[in-house]
């Protein structure tokens, strides 16, 4: 897959806006501040193909980018306090409707911080992802603000921390080094073959 072919394509603010999925969708989710445009600009190798905003909480809708095979989506993030009651009932509404529309989901990349614990909003994503069967693996961004023997410690933490993570993929990252790069992109090229070999099974049935 050309990881350099990617375009913003549009955004959406409610359910009731997004269009039909007819490409493998590659999602990336996450806490607000998580690094999640960071990590994205980095994967892309753009400096600017998904807005870093200055402002946590600010991305408040999906943003759809169209790659060579598939369609990358950018969820905006949660957890950020300053957020209204009404903005994160819209949030969950949106996020609520995305995962259970008829998408061609490939792949669900969790953005956590490496060096804290999980929020509850963390937790909560984690466990909604589990019990809906969707497929996803979590990239521990922010890896390079650790030393060696740190990062093995808060690995190991986290293995405690996050529920069934002897079953979940989970990947160390770090925008600044590059680190763990390589491997997403292996990852998301295998979650997008596959998706297409579901979707071609569909197709036959």
């Amino acid at each position: 897959m050309n990881f350099s072919k990617a375009e913003f394509e549009t955004s959406f603010g409610t359910f009731e806006q997004l269009p039909a999925s007819d490409l493998p969708e590659i999602v990336f989710a996450g806490r607000s501040n998580v690094g999640k445009s960071s990590l994205i600009n980095k994967i892309f190798n753009r400096k600017s193909l998904a807005r870093i905003s200055s402002v946590p909480g600010k991305t408040v809708t999906i943003n759809f980018y169209k790659m060579e095979k598939a369609r990358l989506v950018d969820l905006p993030g949660y957890g950020f306090a300053k957020v209204s009651g009404s903005e994160k009932k819209r949030w969950n509404s949106l996020m609520e409707g995305y995962f259970t529309s008829d998408r061609e989901l490939a792949l669900v990349i969790q953005l956590i911080d490496i060096r804290h614990a999980p929020s509850a909003d963390d937790l909560t994503m984690i466990r909604y992802l589990i019990e809906g069967e969707f497929p996803f693996i979590i990239a521990f961004t922010k890896a390079d603000k650790l030393s060696p023997a740190q990062k093995t410690k808060r690995l190991e933490d986290l293995k405690g921390e996050i529920p069934d993570s002897e079953n979940i993929i989970s990947v160390p990252v770090s925008v600044q080094s590059g680190e763990g790069v390589e491997r997403l992109k292996e990852l998301i090229t295998e979650a997008v073959a596959a998706c297409y070999e579901d979707m071609e099974s569909k197709g036959q049935d």
